[in-house]
């Protein structure tokens, strides 16, 4: 198992109550470049801790809001590539449906592996609903543009013969040439999340990585159909490392002490739907079926899930408890986190990435430092003990 340290890169001075929304209309007159400046340098140290460890690194990308500074998953890669010296390093994601311009994500993409010199984790994202103002983009045919732009790029990684042109109602390129082409050929490891059945099949069909965030023992339903069709597909059992889930963890010497600090990373749930209503669900973003059951659940809040006695909890308002119950928080002593996570695995059927939010809210640096230490020092050597190789990626 790969286990992956996440932050969003959270600016909390920000989330005051007389601004309700983090996102797109949040006044940037409320970062102060100089806290900012300081953020940035304190997430990096962490990185560069968890690649001392033996973590992986995991960045993303949001625009306009408190809850993400970091704009540009290319920037963060391109330091940590420099900075870092054995960690993979993820982006999840680039989010193409609202870019325009992939010869330019592949460009940059395939400059960071071969600075890191083969290290670097493609992963490729839709774009959230109330993005879609922010990047002037149509909230119509989303899933088509995405992966159309996944289909240029990796043209553009893997063609050595000279430019190639490309033109369609979507892109349009005379003369596409990456310079330099990846440092792993024929390109990075591709990843693409998903929380559905739709989703898995076509990441399964492309034999990429199938990442979900924060589904829980739902998880499941949804890796059982990337496995099938997986094997149909290819004709072979889907290896482990072609699964990740994200989820929140915090560590510390006593159960209290890490539920206290499980509590401050959960602020990320608390603050995630925080957007105005106007930016929440742009017409054509979902499809009809979705939209159907998203007004069908207007005015409740976001992310149920259910106990195993049954109940239904809500991510944002669940204590600490009853999210490590739902499988959306991992938190404890080392032992109590170890059993935690092998437990979920089992029930999972196997993961080979695990991508997990040690800072989140208004968590704090020291507190941050020393639950990854604990991880890295005590749990992870016994999570990677009985790995196996690896299989080639597709």
């Amino acid at each position: 198992m790969r286990v992956f340290h996440f932050s969003e890169q959270p600016y909390p001075d920000a989330w005051l109550p007389e601004y309700p929304s983090l996102r797109v209309d949040t006044p940037n007159g409320l970062c102060d470049p100089k806290i900012a400046a300081d953020l940035f340098h304190r997430y990096q140290d962490e990185w560069m801790l968890s690649d001392e460890l033996g973590l992986n690194i995991m960045v993303n990308e949001h625009h306009s809001t408190a809850t993400c500074l970091s704009s540009s998953c290319m920037i963060s890669l391109a330091i940590l590539a420099r900075i870092t010296k054995r960690a993979r390093l993820l982006a999840l994601g680039v989010p193409l449906a609202n870019r325009n311009d992939p010869l330019r994500v592949a460009e940059e993409l395939s400059m960071i592996d071969v600075i890191s010199r083969g290290r670097l984790e493609m992963g490729f994202v839709k774009g959230v609903p109330f993005e879609v103002a922010i990047a002037n983009s149509s909230p119509v045919g989303m899933m088509d543009r995405l992966w159309e732009a996944h289909d240029f790029i990796l043209k553009a990684m893997t063609t050595h013969d000279g430019p190639f042109s490309w033109e369609t109602e979507n892109i349009r390129y005379r003369a596409a040439n990456v310079w330099p082409r990846p440092y792993q050929q024929p390109h990075p490891p591709v990843w693409i999340t998903g929380a559905s059945a739709s989703s898995a099949r076509g990441v399964a069909e492309r034999g990429h990585v199938l990442a979900t965030f924060l589904s829980g023992y739902a998880t499941r339903a949804v890796f059982d159909v990337y496995r099938d069709t997986y094997s149909k597909t290819w004709s072979r059992p889907a290896p482990a490392d072609r699964l990740a889930y994200l989820a929140l963890c915090a560590v510390a010497s006593t159960k209290e002490e890490a539920l206290r600090r499980a509590y401050k990373i959960a602020g990320y749930l608390r603050t995630i739907g925080a957007v105005s209503e106007a930016f929440r669900n742009p017409p054509g973003y979902m499809s009809v079926a979705d939209n159907t059951r998203a007004l069908m659940n207007f005015g409740k809040p976001r992310l149920g899930l259910q106990l195993p006695s049954g109940r239904t909890v809500y991510a944002a308002t669940a204590t600490c408890e009853e999210l490590i119950e739902t499988g959306l928080l991992f938190a404890g002593t080392p032992d109590q986190v170890k059993q935690q996570i092998e437990k979920f695995t089992v029930a999972m059927g196997g993961i080979g990435n695990l991508l997990l939010m040690f800072q989140g809210g208004d968590l704090g640096h020291a507190d941050t430092m020393d639950s990854l230490t604990l991880f890295g020092r005590e749990v992870l050597p016994q999570l990677t003990a009985q790995d196996a190789p690896a299989e080639a990626v597709a």
